[in-house]
């Protein structure tokens, strides 16, 4: 075999084994990270698009741009049901004088 073919073969071999680590690491632990997935969209990130819903068979706005699918609207288009922080402040109530 000339060096050419013996580089590709070795190359096609790492794509090859590169995909395998990153399929068995995703199976592993999805990206969704730490929060659970969203219960809207089932961690996809994307819902039917309200120009689906609502035609007469044909697909197609600026939203989706023609796909039929827009972002959630419950996690922005993450997948993930993330928590909203909030700042509580509480003050000691006045004493009458």
């Amino acid at each position: 075999m000339s060096p050419i073919v013996l580089t590709q073969l070795a190359t096609g071999l790492s794509v090859l084994a590169g995909a395998v680590l990153v399929k068995s690491v995703m199976d592993q632990k999805p990206m969704a990270g730490p929060f659970p997935r969203c219960s809207s969209c089932n961690g996809t990130g994307r819902v039917s698009c309200l120009c689906s819903r609502w035609s007469d068979g044909d697909v197609g706005c600026r939203t989706c741009a023609g796909s039929g699918r827009m972002a959630c609207s419950s996690c922005g288009g993450t997948g993930t049901g993330r928590p909203i922080p909030v700042q509580i402040s509480a003050r000691p109530p006045k004493r009458p004088s």
